[in-house]
């Protein structure tokens, strides 16, 4: 299975992977259904909400083990 990246849109993650929608959120990501994650990479997403990208797809990728 292919591992999630930084620079894949967050809109198009939960459309195709809703089950992620609590990994999102339970790493701090509320923000997923607002209109700027329909085309913002989770890279930039997280800069904006002071998240580490790092340990968000750490726990994204985790779920797809």
């Amino acid at each position: 299975m292919a591992k999630f990246t930084k620079e894949m849109i967050i809109g198009d993650v939960v459309k195709e992977h809703p089950e992620l929608i609590d990994t999102f959120v339970e790493n701090g990501m509320h923000c997923i259904g607002c209109p700027s994650a329909q085309m913002e990479a989770i890279s930039d997403a997280c800069m904006i909400h002071g998240l580490d990208a790092d340990k968000l797809l750490i726990a994204l990728n985790k779920t797809q083990e």
